[in-house]
């Protein structure tokens, strides 16, 4: 049997004969000849069969035959004196055509039929975007001197705490589906110093919005020996960057130096904006987000807003103070086109300033009893950050809602297919 050649390799086979397989992407019958492009991983094919007739669309066939040029064909080429097989039966209609450039379907009907409707070469795109930009996240981080972990998604408690979980009965025990990989990433900077991992996090949190999911796809990273939150700010718009360059096709410039913002002082230039004064809430609504994106736009030149200091009252317990703004943290979100893509902070690491926090919040050291061990054998100063990867794959792509860039989103109404 020839060995299979695929679309985008038919070009240095021109006058051979070859074997391709894949999908009928489109069957276009005329009265005397029958014209099939065939869609692989690679990209299209074009089959001219000498009458009328051939599979449906989706179907999986083998072609045989022989590499000719034609301007007129997709790719400059196209496959005649064909030998069609079929690798599985006829294909039943998918909910749409497939074959039209553009996606003529409702996203409902695109998350109901998710498994087939993704092979729309638009809609498959979205997460070839997804991977580059993993993979220029991994690239900047072991760049860095970064360990990649992988971490547990069942725990025995809340990482935030006072933050919804989804609990599950483990072997008669109580636990939970992780909210992030937080507690084990900070521990972990004890014995690699530099670790990320990209994983599931979960959050039964009822918010029905473009932008939430229940189940979301995490890029974290947490880093030792820091002096405070903007080394690890630094460490960020390094990886940021290596996601950017990954897929230059999108054209995001990363600035070599984030404009930032404290959030006092963010408040303040929200209230001159817009007329509203927000000053004494915990933190920016969607709206001032974008108020303050399209400042940093305006004044910076940059798509790229890190908003610094949050106030204490909004922070999770490990945040490190900041002590010389009493009531703010050294913590930080980045906006990206007007959306908070990352949060992130300087953590507490010593054991006393965390059984200090817990009881100032009144609550028990208990749950996080073994959590808190690790502090008591020395971790040095330390923070993270943590990355939605479909929050920035639909920003980076202008997609109005964040389930675009999911592959089987879980949401309140969502656990199919």
């Amino acid at each position: 049997m020839i060995s299979r050649v695929l679309a985008a390799d038919l070009p240095r086979h021109v006058g051979g004969r070859v074997r391709i397989a894949g999908w009928v992407h489109r069957r276009r019958r005329l009265k005397t000849v029958t014209f099939l492009v065939i869609r692989d991983r690679s990209g299209l094919a074009q089959v001219i069969l000498a009458e009328p007739g051939g599979p449906p669309e989706e179907t999986v066939v083998e072609v045989e035959g022989l590499v000719t040029a034609n301007p007129q064909a997709p790719g400059g080429l196209e496959l005649t004196e064909p030998s069609v097989g079929l690798l599985s039966e006829p294909a039943q209609p998918p909910p749409f055509e497939l074959y039209r450039p553009s996606v003529a379907a409702a996203l409902p009907t695109v998350l109901d039929n998710a498994a087939v409707a993704l092979r729309h070469p638009r809609l498959k795109e979205v997460f070839a975007i997804a991977a580059a930009s993993v993979a220029g996240f991994r690239s900047a981080l072991d760049g860095l001197g970064f360990t990649e972990i992988h971490t547990p998604k069942i725990v025995s408690s809340a990482t935030e705490s006072g933050a919804n979980v989804f609990g599950i009965d483990y072997f008669g025990q109580r636990a939970f589906l992780a909210q992030s990989p937080q507690f084990y990433k900070q521990a972990l900077v004890g014995v690699f110093e530099r670790v990320y991992e990209v994983g599931p996090v979960f959050r039964a949190e009822p918010h029905d919005t473009a932008r939430h999911l229940a189940q979301y796809t995490s890029l974290d990273a947490e880093l030792g020996f820091v002096g405070d939150h903007r080394d690890v700010m630094a460490v960020l718009r390094e990886a940021i960057a290596g996601m950017a360059a990954a897929v230059p096709e999108a054209g995001v410039e990363v600035p070599e130096e984030i404009p930032e913002i404290h959030f006092a002082e963010a408040q303040e230039l929200v209230a001159r904006l817009s007329g509203e004064d927000p000053r004494g809430e915990p933190d920016l609504a969607p709206a001032h987000e974008r108020l303050l994106s399209e400042w940093a736009r305006r004044e910076h030149g940059s798509e790229f807003l890190f908003v610094t200091g949050y106030p204490m009252a909004k922070r999770p317990f490990y945040t490190h103070p900041d002590p010389a703004r009493p009531g703010y943290s050294h913590s930080f979100d980045l906006l990206f086109r007007g959306l908070e893509l990352v949060t992130g902070g300087q953590r507490l690491h010593r054991h006393a300033d965390y059984l200090a926090a817990l009881t100032a919040r009144g609550e028990s050291a208990e749950p996080y009893r073994d959590y808190l061990a690790v502090f008591a054998h020395g971790m040095p100063p330390h923070g993270g950050f943590a990355l939605g990867l479909e929050r920035w794959t639909a920003r980076l792509l202008g997609l109005a809602n964040v389930r675009q860039a999911t592959l089987f989103p879980r949401d309140l109404h969502r656990l199919t297919p």
